[in-house]
Protein backbone atom coordinates (compact mmCIF):
# COMPACT_ATOMS: atom_id res chain seq x y z
CA UNK A 1 0.00 0.00 0.00
CA UNK A 2 1.43 3.38 -1.03
CA UNK A 3 1.32 6.13 1.58
CA UNK A 4 -0.74 9.20 0.68
CA UNK A 5 0.91 12.62 0.30
CA UNK A 6 2.07 13.98 3.66
CA UNK A 7 1.05 17.43 4.91
CA UNK A 8 2.14 19.08 8.15
CA UNK A 9 0.16 21.75 9.99
CA UNK A 10 1.96 24.03 12.44
CA UNK A 11 -0.81 25.74 14.35
CA UNK A 12 -2.87 26.09 17.51
CA UNK A 13 -5.39 23.64 18.91
CA UNK A 14 -9.08 24.61 18.87
CA UNK A 15 -10.78 22.71 21.70
CA UNK A 16 -14.16 23.14 19.97
CA UNK A 17 -12.89 21.36 16.86
CA UNK A 18 -13.94 24.01 14.34
CA UNK A 19 -10.64 25.67 13.48
CA UNK A 20 -6.91 25.24 14.16
CA UNK A 21 -5.19 21.90 13.84
CA UNK A 22 -8.49 20.08 14.20
CA UNK A 23 -9.87 21.77 11.06
CA UNK A 24 -6.55 21.27 9.30
CA UNK A 25 -6.42 17.53 9.92
CA UNK A 26 -10.06 17.04 8.89
CA UNK A 27 -9.39 18.92 5.65
CA UNK A 28 -6.27 16.93 4.90
CA UNK A 29 -8.11 13.65 5.40
CA UNK A 30 -11.06 14.79 3.26
CA UNK A 31 -8.66 15.63 0.43
CA UNK A 32 -6.81 12.34 0.50
CA UNK A 33 -3.61 13.29 2.28
CA UNK A 34 -1.95 12.19 5.52
CA UNK A 35 -2.13 15.05 8.00
CA UNK A 36 0.45 15.58 10.74
CA UNK A 37 0.65 18.31 13.35
CA UNK A 38 2.93 20.56 15.34
CA UNK A 39 0.94 22.19 18.15
CA UNK A 40 2.06 25.77 18.82
CA UNK A 41 -0.60 26.78 21.34
CA UNK A 42 -3.58 25.39 23.19
CA UNK A 43 -6.79 27.41 23.20
CA UNK A 44 -9.90 27.18 25.35
CA UNK A 45 -12.34 27.88 22.54
CA UNK A 46 -15.94 27.18 21.63
CA UNK A 47 -18.65 28.54 19.35
CA UNK A 48 -18.90 31.86 21.17
CA UNK A 49 -15.23 32.80 21.47
CA UNK A 50 -11.76 32.14 22.80
CA UNK A 51 -11.65 32.10 26.58
CA UNK A 52 -7.87 31.79 26.77
CA UNK A 53 -4.75 30.42 25.13
CA UNK A 54 -1.36 29.15 26.20
CA UNK A 55 1.56 29.01 23.79
CA UNK A 56 3.99 26.11 23.88
CA UNK A 57 7.72 26.62 24.50
CA UNK A 58 9.88 27.15 21.43
CA UNK A 59 11.80 23.95 22.16
CA UNK A 60 8.57 21.92 22.18
CA UNK A 61 7.52 23.31 18.81
CA UNK A 62 10.96 22.73 17.30
CA UNK A 63 11.10 19.17 18.66
CA UNK A 64 7.69 18.28 17.20
CA UNK A 65 8.67 19.68 13.81
CA UNK A 66 12.01 17.90 13.64
CA UNK A 67 10.47 14.64 14.84
CA UNK A 68 8.00 14.60 11.95
CA UNK A 69 10.12 16.06 9.17
CA UNK A 70 13.31 14.13 9.89
CA UNK A 71 11.61 10.72 9.99
CA UNK A 72 8.33 10.80 8.07
CA UNK A 73 9.01 13.72 5.75
CA UNK A 74 6.57 16.24 4.34
CA UNK A 75 5.37 17.30 0.91
CA UNK A 76 3.74 20.53 2.09
CA UNK A 77 3.59 22.60 5.28
CA UNK A 78 0.79 24.89 6.47
CA UNK A 79 1.16 27.41 9.29
CA UNK A 80 -1.62 28.98 11.33
CA UNK A 81 -1.70 30.44 14.84
CA UNK A 82 1.86 31.14 16.01
CA UNK A 83 1.04 33.42 18.96
CA UNK A 84 4.40 35.11 19.66
CA UNK A 85 7.45 36.60 17.95
CA UNK A 86 9.64 33.78 19.24
CA UNK A 87 7.37 31.13 17.73
CA UNK A 88 6.97 33.04 14.46
CA UNK A 89 10.74 33.29 14.04
CA UNK A 90 11.32 29.66 14.98
CA UNK A 91 8.69 28.36 12.56
CA UNK A 92 9.91 30.66 9.79
CA UNK A 93 13.42 29.23 10.18
CA UNK A 94 12.08 25.67 10.14
CA UNK A 95 9.94 26.01 7.01
CA UNK A 96 12.68 27.95 5.20
CA UNK A 97 14.96 24.95 5.76
CA UNK A 98 12.39 22.39 4.55
CA UNK A 99 12.30 21.32 0.92
CA UNK A 100 8.53 21.54 0.56
CA UNK A 101 6.03 24.27 -0.35
CA UNK A 102 4.61 26.25 2.55
CA UNK A 103 1.21 27.88 2.95
CA UNK A 104 1.25 30.69 5.52
CA UNK A 105 -2.06 31.72 7.01
CA UNK A 106 -1.01 34.80 9.06
CA UNK A 107 -3.61 34.33 11.79
CA UNK A 108 -4.14 37.46 13.83
CA UNK A 109 -7.62 37.14 15.30
CA UNK A 110 -10.23 34.42 15.68
CA UNK A 111 -13.59 34.33 13.90
CA UNK A 112 -15.03 35.93 17.03
CA UNK A 113 -12.53 38.82 17.08
CA UNK A 114 -10.25 37.43 19.80
CA UNK A 115 -6.55 38.22 19.38
CA UNK A 116 -4.37 35.18 18.66
CA UNK A 117 -1.11 36.96 17.88
CA UNK A 118 0.93 39.29 20.07
CA UNK A 119 1.30 42.77 18.60
CA UNK A 120 5.06 42.41 19.08
CA UNK A 121 5.05 39.49 16.62
CA UNK A 122 3.86 41.49 13.60
CA UNK A 123 7.35 42.60 12.62
CA UNK A 124 8.51 38.98 12.74
CA UNK A 125 5.63 37.92 10.48
CA UNK A 126 6.61 40.61 7.99
CA UNK A 127 10.38 40.09 8.06
CA UNK A 128 10.72 36.34 8.73
CA UNK A 129 7.55 34.38 8.03
CA UNK A 130 6.17 35.93 4.85
CA UNK A 131 9.51 35.69 3.00
CA UNK A 132 9.50 31.93 3.68
CA UNK A 133 6.01 31.42 2.23
CA UNK A 134 5.20 29.77 -1.06
CA UNK A 135 1.66 31.12 -0.65
CA UNK A 136 0.41 33.60 1.95
CA UNK A 137 -3.35 33.66 2.56
CA UNK A 138 -4.33 36.79 4.53
CA UNK A 139 -7.90 37.96 4.91
CA UNK A 140 -8.66 41.68 4.71
CA UNK A 141 -8.30 42.24 8.45
CA UNK A 142 -4.88 40.58 8.37
CA UNK A 143 -3.88 42.66 5.33
CA UNK A 144 -4.73 45.82 7.27
CA UNK A 145 -2.90 44.57 10.35
CA UNK A 146 0.26 43.71 8.40
CA UNK A 147 0.39 46.47 5.78
CA UNK A 148 -1.97 49.24 6.81
CA UNK A 149 -3.89 48.84 3.53
CA UNK A 150 -7.67 48.99 4.06
CA UNK A 151 -9.77 47.27 1.38
CA UNK A 152 -13.45 48.17 1.09
CA UNK A 153 -14.22 46.93 -2.43
CA UNK A 154 -13.01 44.42 -5.01
CA UNK A 155 -11.01 47.18 -6.69
CA UNK A 156 -8.68 47.29 -3.69
CA UNK A 157 -7.59 43.65 -3.82
CA UNK A 158 -4.66 44.32 -6.17
CA UNK A 159 -3.32 47.08 -3.96
CA UNK A 160 -3.53 44.72 -0.98
CA UNK A 161 -1.73 41.98 -2.91
CA UNK A 162 1.09 44.32 -3.90
CA UNK A 163 1.52 45.39 -0.29
CA UNK A 164 1.81 41.80 0.97
CA UNK A 165 4.05 40.68 -1.90
CA UNK A 166 6.48 43.43 -0.90
CA UNK A 167 7.32 41.32 2.16
CA UNK A 168 8.54 38.43 0.01
CA UNK A 169 6.08 35.54 -0.36
CA UNK A 170 6.16 33.87 -3.79
CA UNK A 171 2.38 34.10 -4.12
CA UNK A 172 -0.36 35.83 -2.19
CA UNK A 173 -4.04 34.96 -2.01
CA UNK A 174 -6.01 37.96 -0.78
CA UNK A 175 -9.26 36.63 0.64
CA UNK A 176 -12.13 39.03 -0.05
CA UNK A 177 -14.77 37.10 1.86
CA UNK A 178 -15.43 40.06 4.17
CA UNK A 179 -16.61 42.23 1.26
CA UNK A 180 -20.22 42.45 0.14
CA UNK A 181 -21.49 40.38 -2.77
CA UNK A 182 -19.78 37.29 -4.16
CA UNK A 183 -16.84 35.76 -2.28
CA UNK A 184 -14.00 37.09 -4.44
CA UNK A 185 -10.32 36.27 -3.86
CA UNK A 186 -7.25 37.44 -5.77
CA UNK A 187 -4.26 35.14 -6.33
CA UNK A 188 -1.09 36.66 -7.78
CA UNK A 189 2.69 36.38 -7.81
CA UNK A 190 3.03 39.94 -9.07
CA UNK A 191 2.86 39.04 -12.75
CA UNK A 192 0.36 36.18 -13.12
CA UNK A 193 -3.08 36.90 -11.71
CA UNK A 194 -6.22 34.86 -11.03
CA UNK A 195 -9.56 36.14 -9.74
CA UNK A 196 -11.53 33.43 -7.93
CA UNK A 197 -15.22 34.07 -7.55
CA UNK A 198 -17.85 31.97 -5.76
CA UNK A 199 -21.43 32.65 -4.71
CA UNK A 200 -21.89 33.83 -1.14
CA UNK A 201 -23.87 31.35 0.93
CA UNK A 202 -26.36 32.67 3.47
CA UNK A 203 -24.86 30.71 6.35
CA UNK A 204 -23.37 32.23 9.50
CA UNK A 205 -21.67 28.99 10.50
CA UNK A 206 -18.24 29.65 9.01
CA UNK A 207 -15.87 28.94 11.89
CA UNK A 208 -12.58 27.56 10.57
CA UNK A 209 -12.87 28.90 7.03
CA UNK A 210 -9.36 30.35 6.85
CA UNK A 211 -7.68 27.30 8.37
CA UNK A 212 -9.63 25.03 6.06
CA UNK A 213 -8.72 26.95 2.92
CA UNK A 214 -5.01 27.11 3.74
CA UNK A 215 -4.91 23.41 4.58
CA UNK A 216 -6.75 22.55 1.40
CA UNK A 217 -4.17 24.52 -0.61
CA UNK A 218 -1.34 22.70 1.16
CA UNK A 219 -3.02 19.34 0.50
CA UNK A 220 -3.31 20.05 -3.21
CA UNK A 221 0.31 21.26 -3.38
CA UNK A 222 1.39 18.01 -1.71
CA UNK A 223 -0.33 16.15 -4.54
CA UNK A 224 1.89 17.97 -7.02
CA UNK A 225 -0.48 20.65 -8.28
CA UNK A 226 0.75 24.10 -9.25
CA UNK A 227 -0.13 27.02 -6.98
CA UNK A 228 -3.01 28.24 -9.21
CA UNK A 229 -4.38 24.69 -9.56
CA UNK A 230 -4.12 24.10 -5.82
CA UNK A 231 -5.84 27.36 -4.91
CA UNK A 232 -8.69 26.83 -7.38
CA UNK A 233 -9.32 23.31 -6.06
CA UNK A 234 -9.14 24.55 -2.46
CA UNK A 235 -11.58 27.37 -3.19
CA UNK A 236 -14.08 24.85 -4.55
CA UNK A 237 -13.67 22.64 -1.48
CA UNK A 238 -14.06 25.44 1.09
CA UNK A 239 -17.06 26.90 -0.75
CA UNK A 240 -18.83 23.56 -0.38
CA UNK A 241 -17.78 23.34 3.27
CA UNK A 242 -19.22 26.81 3.96
CA UNK A 243 -22.48 25.92 2.24
CA UNK A 244 -22.89 22.96 4.59
CA UNK A 245 -21.69 24.67 7.78
CA UNK A 246 -23.80 23.69 10.76
CA UNK A 247 -24.94 25.06 14.12
CA UNK A 248 -22.92 23.90 17.11
CA UNK A 249 -23.21 25.40 20.58
CA UNK A 250 -24.66 28.85 21.12
CA UNK A 251 -22.59 30.83 18.63
CA UNK A 252 -20.91 30.38 15.24
CA UNK A 253 -20.69 26.76 14.14
CA UNK A 254 -18.01 25.19 11.93
CA UNK A 255 -17.86 24.58 8.22
CA UNK A 256 -18.49 20.97 7.23
CA UNK A 257 -15.17 19.37 6.31
CA UNK A 258 -16.86 16.13 5.30
CA UNK A 259 -19.47 17.68 2.98
CA UNK A 260 -18.34 15.61 0.00
CA UNK A 261 -19.11 12.40 1.88
CA UNK A 262 -22.69 13.30 2.86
Amino acid sequence: MTAPPRVLTVAGSDSGGGAGIQADLKTMLALGTHGMSVVTAVTAQNSVGVQGFWELPVEAVRAQYRSVVDDIGVQAVKTGMLASAALVETVAELIAGTDAPSVVDPVGVSKHGDSLLAASALDSVRSKLLPAATVATPNLDEVAQLTGVEVTSEDGLRRAADAVLAYGPQWVLIKGGHLRGDAVDLLTDGSEEHVLRAPRHDNRHTHGTGCTLASAIASQLAKGQSVPEAVMAAKEYVTGAIAEGFALGGGIGPVDHGWRFR
